[in-house]
């Protein structure tokens, strides 16, 4: 359990990357990750579409808004969900799954858009009743990861028993 805790320790958003291939077992492991997460009622409310074509990933990138780093991934991985009651959280958590599979073999990744990716439906032939959640992409990052996540002590944000007591 340890090298999940790194994985989550250590997990920052990659924006760049190089133009380095992700094996296909990786690919595998990572879209299993995302399978494998819990749901409510098991209702596993996600689809992965596993984009490795470069013409589409430029058209993915060139649809998100927020995310146009996505025509320069080598693998991206869009996430659809139903629209049933916890769908968006279900998916939520497949996409943390799949995030730190990646990070803890080298990967790197970030979540780009969060709904409101309409317009990737026509170019995926995703159906009308499902929404695109986000698009991930992932690759080995172009230069080293460095950073420090900046959070509030654990003393701000934790409580023991009651709201208010410290949780040290």
């Amino acid at each position: 359990m340890a090298d999940v805790f790194e994985a989550v320790r250590t997990l920052l958003a990659v924006r760049s990357y190089q133009r380095t291939p992700v094996p296909e077992p990786l690919v595998r492991r990572i879209v299993e990750a995302g399978r494998l997460t819990g749901s409510g009622m098991n209702g596993q409310p996600w689809h992965f579409i596993v984009i490795r074509d470069a013409d589409t990933l430029q058209r993915l990138g060139a649809l998100a808004s927020s995310g146009r780093y996505v025509a320069q991934a080598p693998l991206a991985i869009v996430v659809a969900t139903d629209r049933s009651r916890f769908a968006v959280s279900d998916a939520s958590r497949a996409i943390q799954s799949m995030l730190l599979a990646a990070w803890a073999e080298g990967v790197g990744s970030n979540w780009v858009g969060f709904g409101g990716l309409d317009k990737v439906k026509p170019l995926l032939d995703i159906p009308a009743g499902l929404d695109v959640l986000a698009i991930l992409p992932f690759g080995y990052p172009a230069r080293a990861v460095e950073g420090k996540k900046q959070r509030k002590p654990l003393r701000e944000i934790a409580h023991l028993e009651r709201y208010g007591r410290p949780f040290e």
